[in-house]
């Protein structure tokens, strides 16, 4: 049941929590519309690391070809910037090969950018950053945020006003370059200005994604965790790479600091923050159309998906 290819092509992105089920669907439906992944999750890219990152084996990629999963070595850096390159390089190799691009994760900084574009950055200002962070000492993040929205209000619309850190970055671009970062995003062209992007999202009510997260904890230290970070530790490994969820933890562990089954309790408390990080970063663009796993038939999410991308 291939998608009729439009004139610019088209791109199919499925993002959502973690342990939602993102990559069982995007498999089923790669398989149906003759597409290919591309992974967006920061992590899986690395080499050796499938169990923390719980990138997908042979068996779960059902016969569907995926990119950028497994492919970088865990001590090199790894960049929103390297990323957008590399995917773009992919989504235009498999469009010409007259095959679909189904763009899969929960990295929302990367999916953004992916879609969007990313604008240059300018460098930290660590000076501007140290009084804004007094500022918010004394007077709080809310009052901080107000002043950003009447410098950037498109900005400011999507940043939380407790988000200390996106609402002084922002700033702070606005300070180095008197120009706002809405501004210089305009400037910028990501996927979406070359293709028909279709954003989907997968979702559940939190209970049952919090089950989800807990048993996948418990069987990534049943599959070998505490081994693979053992591994990990005699290498050299990225700043970016360590951030993984559960090396720190299962750290923790290693060096005597608690038992197993409290590093298991931080991964999965710690995971389920991320999830909640997830939600408020897709939540923000109204672009994306959600499905609920719990309410809908997986089959039937497929369908609705294929014919909403021929719209």
């Amino acid at each position: 049941m291939p998608i009729k290819m439009m004139g610019r092509g088209v791109l199919l992105f499925i993002v959502g929590p973690t342990a939602i089920g993102k990559t069982a669907l995007s498999v089923k439906l790669a398989g149906r519309i003759k597409g290919e992944v591309i992974s967006a999750d920061s992590m899986q890219v690395y080499k050796g690391m499938r169990i923390l990152s719980q990138s997908p084996g042979p068996s779960e990629k059902g016969g569907v070809k995926h990119h950028l999963v497994g492919v970088i070595d865990p001590g090199k850096e790894y960049s929103v910037a390297s990323f957008c390159k590399a995917a773009s390089a992919k989504a235009a190799s498999i469009l010409k090969r007259k095959k679909i691009p189904v763009i899969v994760g929960g990295s929302g900084l990367y999916v953004r950018a992916l879609i969007d574009g990313l604008f240059p950055s300018p460098p930290a200002d660590v000076k501007f950053r140290s009084s804004m962070q007094r500022f918010i000492a004394a007077h709080g993040s809310g009052r901080l945020h107000k002043k950003l929205s009447k410098i950037d209000p498109e900005a400011a619309a999507g940043i939380h006003p407790n988000d200390a850190r996106r609402i002084i970055r922002a700033l702070e671009v606005h300070h180095s370059t008197g120009k706002t970062m809405t501004e210089l995003k305009a400037r910028t062209k990501g996927l979406a200005a070359r293709y028909d992007i279709k954003i989907f999202a997968l979702t559940a009510p939190r209970e049952r994604i919090y089950t989800n997260i807990n048993s996948r904890v418990d069987r990534m230290f049943a599959d070998g965790a505490v081994a693979e970070v053992k591994r990990l530790r005699k290498k050299r490994l990225s700043k970016t790479a360590k951030a993984v969820l559960g090396f720190k933890e299962v750290c923790g562990y290693l060096d005597g600091e608690y038992g197993l089954e409290e590093a298991k309790e931080l991964v999965k408390v710690n995971t389920r923050h991320f999830a909640k990080r997830q939600f408020t970063w897709f939540r923000a663009d109204p672009r994306i159309e959600w499905f609920d796993v719990s309410r809908i038939k997986e089959d039937k999410i497929i369908k609705n998906m294929i014919n909403r991308s021929e719209r």
